[in-house]
C-alpha cells in the first residue's frame, strides 16, 4: 500500500507539472508567456497576451490540476495525510514543473484546486474575498495573497480544520511564489486591471 501511495503523489506531482498556460499560449497564440508579459505561465499573464477566454481556460486547466488528484486521492484512501501529500505535490509540482527546469506558476490556482474537493464552503469565503480585492483594488496578485490569507483562518472556523496545516504551508509558498509582486506593491508600480481598463478609456 504504501508503494501504491508513493506511486500517486508522484503521478499528482507529474499531472501538477503540466504547463497549461505555456501549451495553450503556444498552441493557440503562438506566444511564449515566459518570454512576454510578467514572464508567468499563469492565467493573469496568458489573459493579458492572448485574451480574456485563453486566461480563464488556463485558469480552469491548473485548478483541475490540483481538485482531480486530490480527489481521487479521497477515493482511494482518506486519509489526512495522504490526501495532503497528494495536494503538495500537485502544487509543488506547478511552480517546479519538471518539464520547465523545475520552475513554473504561482501556485494559486492549483491551491484553489486542491481545496475544491476538501474543503468547498471555506474556499468559497476566501475566493470572494479575493473576488472582492481584485475588484476593489485591481490588483490580482494583491487579490491571491489575501486568498491564501484568508483560507487557513476559515478552515480553523470550519468543521474542515484538519485541512488548515495544509493551507498554512500553501500560503508560505503564495507568499514567497509572490514576493516580486510584494515588492512592487509596495512601490506602487504593480500592474493593475483598473489601470488598464482606465487607459482605454481614455485611449
Amino acid at each position: 500500500m504504501i508503494i501504491f501511495e508513493i506511486c500517486w503523489v508522484i503521478v499528482a506531482y507529474l499531472v501538477g507539472s503540466i504547463p497549461c498556460g505555456l501549451v495553450l499560449a503556444k498552441h493557440f497564440c503562438g506566444i511564449d508567456p515566459r518570454q512576454e508579459g510578467s514572464h508567468s505561465i499563469g492565467a493573469t499573464n496568458v489573459s493579458r497576451l492572448c485574451g480574456f477566454h485563453w486566461g480563464v481556460t488556463t485558469l480552469v486547466c491548473d485548478v483541475l490540476k490540483g481538485a482531480v488528484p486530490v480527489w481521487v486521492a479521497m477515493l482511494l484512501e482518506f486519509s489526512p495525510l495522504f490526501v495532503t501529500l497528494t495536494a503538495l505535490a500537485c502544487v509543488a509540482g506547478h511552480v517546479f514543473s519538471c518539464f520547465l527546469g523545475f520552475k513554473g506558476g504561482k501556485a494559486v490556482a492549483t491551491t484553489i484546486g486542491v481545496f475544491l474537493p476538501l474543503a468547498f464552503g471555506p474556499l468559497l469565503g476566501a475566493c470572494a474575498i479575493c473576488v472582492l480585492v481584485i475588484w476593489r483594488s485591481g490588483y490580482v496578485s494583491l487579490g491571491s495573497l489575501c486568498l491564501v490569507a484568508a483560507l487557513p483562518m476559515f478552515l480553523m472556523m470550519s468543521e474542515a480544520v484538519v485541512w488548515a496545516p495544509l493551507a498554512l504551508l500553501l500560503m508560505l509558498l503564495v507568499v514567497w511564489r509572490h514576493r516580486e509582486n510584494i515588492a512592487r506593491l509596495k512601490a506602487g508600480t504593480e500592474k493593475s486591471w483598473l489601470k488598464g481598463k482606465h487607459d482605454e478609456k481614455q485611449a
